[in-house]
């Protein structure tokens, strides 16, 4: 298909993405194929205004505000600021219509973790210059989010990881000190539940509705179990025992009442709007919620910390995060590629870490004494980003994980049995690579 004028497919996309629904009913994942690869160099040039898109800015335009920096800094390299949904599936949407019709309209694009391999592989963003981007701070883990076939595809520019939220005035009240284990936990809601106004608690809450957060929850009891949906080799290795274990212990949260059933339906805000409000102990939850909480709450009433071992097994969070892509389509890629270094430096980091808390990629911000006079729980973020792990990295990821959703949800309702739900998900990832 020809390239369409960046204004042409602006103002067009919404009847372009009305066509790429149908297309997605017959191909989640939006890959070419399970044998795409991607572009193996670049070559970065042109220079002039760029685009950075992404999700829906909640931060009160201090996005707007660093690009205002760069503006002055280069006026004859403008930034634009292009907002899409705040719906992680519609941004995905959008930059698949903007790659499939080879359009210039995104420069440097805003690319979930786990939308790399297929962007890559698809090669709608290009493989960048590591050693140019790169120093000894970046934390490796998160780094790594950012790679397809060991090459740098998309530089992370703010990373994730899930800590737990709980309610320390209620743990103070029942006597209890902040649980380490996930017995614990359990012993904790128990004695929270025998104080007079509180018998009906919500225990331990998660994001379990049947979406995206459903993968990193369940993820997380089964790779802290010692599981893994795949090998390094890319093999399906997803029905073991350990994987079994790890999934009833989740479903057991559900049926010993300690994980509330209402949680079946939440999603990131549901949970927190039950945490705010008094009827949940212990929310597993992503960083951006303290702010909101310190607002709302007060430090007197809630604190954060590490998420608990599980049978003797330090918790392995799931790793979240957005990185830089520069789009194969750009009319400006050198432009495109000095605004990632400016992006992703450890200036822009700070600011995105004080103004929008966004977890930041660098090691040495994590100790900075300005920002964990504000951000206390600093420690116990890199804590978790030390031990988290990632979702698998696969090509055709959006079919993966509606696989993952397909099996766990059942077991979680209780209306499948946990070995079976294993079971059933090895035989539909092994289709998915067959």
């Amino acid at each position: 298909m020809a390239s369409l004028p960046r204004r042409q497919f602006i103002g067009g996309s919404a009847a372009i993405a009305a066509l790429a629904a149908v297309a997605a009913c017959s191909n989640k994942s939006g890959s070419s194929s399970s044998g795409a690869t991607a572009v193996s160099s670049a070559s970065f040039e042109g220079t002039g205004p760029i685009t950075w898109v992404q999700g829906k800015d909640n931060s009160g335009g201090m996005v707007q505000k660093r690009l205002d920096e760069w503006n002055k800094l280069y006026p004859d390299e403008k930034v634009t600021l292009i907002e899409l949904s705040a719906e992680a599936d519609q941004q995905r949407e959008s930059f698949v219509n903007n790659a499939q019709t080879k359009s210039d309209a995104y420069d440097v694009i805003s690319v979930d973790n786990v939308w790399v391999s297929e962007f890559a592989a698809n090669q709608w963003i290009l493989q960048l210059p590591e050693s140019e981007l790169v120093n000894d701070d970046v934390i490796e883990a998160v780094l790594n989010t950012g790679k397809y076939m060991n090459k740098l595809y998309a530089m992370p520019f703010a990373t994730d990881s899930p800590i737990m939220f709980y309610r320390k005035d209620l743990l103070s009240q029942a006597g209890v000190d902040v649980p380490t284990t996930w017995d614990e936990v359990k012993s904790a809601i128990d004695a929270v539940r025998k104080l007079s106004g509180h018998e009906s608690i919500g225990g331990f809450g998660g994001q379990f509705a049947k979406y995206e957060g459903l993968t990193c929850c369940a993820s997380e009891f089964i790779n802290t179990a010692g599981a893994s949906f795949y090998d390094d080799k890319n093999n399906v290795t997803i029905n073991s025992p350990e994987a079994i274990a790890g999934l009833q212990n989740l479903v057991d949260g559900f049926k010993d009442g300690y994980i509330p059933k209402e949680a079946l339906e939440w999603k990131e805000e549901d949970g927190r709007n039950a945490f705010e409000a008094g009827n949940l102990l212990f929310y597993r939850q992503w960083p951006y919620e303290y702010a909101n909480d310190l607002d709302k709450l007060g430090l007197d009433k809630f604190d954060v910390a590490a998420l608990p071992a599980i049978d003797g097994k330090t918790f392995v969070p799931t790793l979240g995060g957005h990185n830089c892509g520069i789009s194969a389509f750009s009319k400006n890629k050198a432009t495109a590629l000095k605004f990632v270094k400016w992006f992703t430096n450890a200036e822009s980091e700070k600011y995105a870490l004080d103004t929008q808390t966004l977890a930041p990629i660098l090691s040495s911000l994590y100790e900075d004494k300005d920002m964990l006079a504000k951000f206390p729980y600093l420690p116990t973020l890199k804590k978790s980003l030390d031990s988290a792990k990632g979702r698998p990295k696969a090509v055709n990821y959006g079919d993966v994980t509606a696989a993952i959703q397909d099996a766990i949800y059942p077991a979680i309702q209780q209306t499948t049995e946990p070995k079976a739900a294993i079971e059933g998900l090895e035989k539909a990832l092994k289709a998915l690579a067959s």
